[in-house]
């Protein structure tokens, strides 16, 4: 069952961070010379001076195969866990420049949230990050029923958080309780129409830059591979999911298609399509008011998920 919804508000902080980021943001993302290493420096920077929310515990986990942090808030009173992957195409991100969102999402969910440092391409290609999360999702099962454990992720973390259903399916596992994508980056193939069509509109990327980065990533391997490109996966037997997309954004029909293949498998899917807001708006908190709803709107519904 497929429940699409279409948020038409829009802040006038959302109109002018958009603007921002297409003149300041996206040119240095579609640079010949674009250097991810470089770029990933500036963004923990930048995004790791971001304040996180109060009361939440920052534990680093470094295990043999397994990096990343769990964001603990000193009043969860769940068993409840979140397997956060972070955006960043494959290229940058990291659980640092994330924290500021992250933090808030424990504290929404009422439930630790472990955010998963996978290597990244150029100098790890595929299938490193796919085989990191397996890894992720098997400590967490360690210590944690799969029906207390929710997948989260937005754009290419979002992808590997569908390419995790895919191996765990493969592995033979058990299924975790739902999972919620943001922006997903599901088709390294890149053929929905609005890679191209939305390219003037989006804030931050270009459908010539998503294919670079595909082609970064995926190193010479085949782009339909579903743990690469889970848009291409068998979706029957998966979890229930919450799905967000921007209608003006390049990966708008990667997460439209995904709901779409979702729901044909009889996956409980909820998609929520807003007007106008810059890819993955989320990240933008405690910025943008259509932030704060979202990371709300999450919370209700991890909250809400049995186990």
């Amino acid at each position: 069952m497929l429940t699409r919804t279409t948020v038409k508000r829009r802040s006038l902080r959302s109109r002018f961070l958009s603007w921002f980021l297409r003149r300041r943001f996206k040119p240095k993302l579609l640079r010949p010379d674009f250097d991810p290493a470089r770029f990933r420096k500036t963004l923990d920077r930048d995004m790791g001076k971001n304040p996180i929310a109060s009361n939440v515990d920052v534990e680093p986990v470094q295990l043999e195969g397994i990096n990343g942090e769990w964001l603990i808030p000193t009043t969860c009173s769940s068993r409840r866990v979140v397997l956060y992957s972070h955006g960043g195409g494959y290229l940058f991100g990291s659980p640092l420049s994330y924290r500021a969102f992250t933090s808030r999402l424990a504290v929404a969910c009422d439930a630790r949230v472990f955010v998963l440092d996978y290597r990244l391409a150029p100098e790890h290609p595929f299938p490193a990050a796919a085989d990191d999360v397996i890894a992720a999702y098997r400590y967490l099962l360690n210590e944690h029923d799969a029906a207390d454990i929710v997948l989260a992720g937005d754009s290419a973390g979002a992808g590997l958080s569908l390419s995790l259903l895919v191996q765990i399916r493969n592995a033979g596992l058990p299924m975790p309780a739902a999972t919620v994508l943001m922006s997903p980056y599901a088709d390294l193939a890149v053929t929905g129409e609005s890679a191209d069509k939305n390219s003037a509109t989006c804030a931050m990327f270009s459908g010539d830059g998503i294919r670079r980065a595909a082609a970064t990533y995926l190193d010479g391997a085949p782009a339909t591979d579903a743990r690469a490109s889970p848009l291409y996966a068998e979706y029957a037997g998966f979890p229930p999911m919450l799905i967000y997309v921007s209608d003006n954004e390049v990966l708008r029909d990667d997460g439209i298609r995904v709901a779409e293949r979702a729901a044909a498998a009889d996956v409980p899917t909820d998609l929520r399509i807003w007007r106008g807001q810059p890819h993955v708006w989320p990240l933008f908190v405690p910025l943008l008011p259509e932030a704060t709803t979202v990371i709300r709107e999450i919370g209700d519904y991890i909250q809400r998920q049995p186990s």
